[in-house]
């Protein structure tokens, strides 16, 4: 198993990639992109899970504005029916000095969902919607990363916008060099190894 890092390490902006051994469905072969950690908890989004559902359907107006595909990503198990929105900002574009976003890390910040998307769009290279989030309480994340459910890995913007056709699982684990990028040649079913 590759080298796992320590619940200190994982910090707004990260990525969380699920081990090959996390059977839990809601998180098999996921990429976690971790919005906010702190000591009472930690909340991010599963990035590799597109569903059928049309932003517009959920919030008109939009659909046009984030990524293809126009569709809600979900973003995990908790409070389903809350939408999340996270964008990459183009080069030059400071989150602290935008109305409507919230920094989380370098380029990438939270969309306020009760803002003017068309104000947006000139500033962010790209903005993806959420159904839900994955969050942890206090200690229940550092206990899955101890028992190795768990990889900790930098995120680049592009992350966030990664196209579903891509396995960004994969392409995530490749990109941390030897030993780590061996998992991604794990199969997603030990039955046809």
């Amino acid at each position: 198993m590759a080298h796992v890092q320590a619940d200190s390490e994982v910090e707004p902006g990260t990525l969380l990639v699920a081990a090959p051994t996390m059977f839990d469905q809601n998180f098999r072969r996921t990429v976690v992109f971790v919005i906010d950690h702190r000591d009472e908890g930690t909340l991010g989004v599963v990035l590799n899970k597109p569903s059928e559902v049309p932003v517009n359907e959920v919030l008109p107006g939009w659909g046009s504005h984030v990524v293809e595909p126009e569709s809600v990503f979900v973003g995990g198990p908790v409070e389903k029916k809350t939408a999340l929105c996270l964008a990459a900002l183009r080069t030059g574009e400071d989150a602290e000095q935008l109305q409507g976003v919230i920094a989380v890390r370098g380029p990438v910040a939270l969309v306020d969902l009760d803002a003017d998307p068309d104000s947006l769009v000139s500033k962010v290279r790209g903005m993806r919607v959420f159904a839900g989030y994955a969050g942890w309480d206090a200690g229940q994340l550092a206990a899955e990363i101890n028992r190795g459910d768990w990889l900790i890995v930098p995120a680049l913007p592009g992350d966030v916008l990664a196209t579903p056709n891509r396995d960004l699982w994969a392409h995530v684990l490749r990109r941390q060099g030897l030993p780590t990028a061996l998992l991604a040649t794990h199969p997603g079913d030990l039955q046809l190894n």
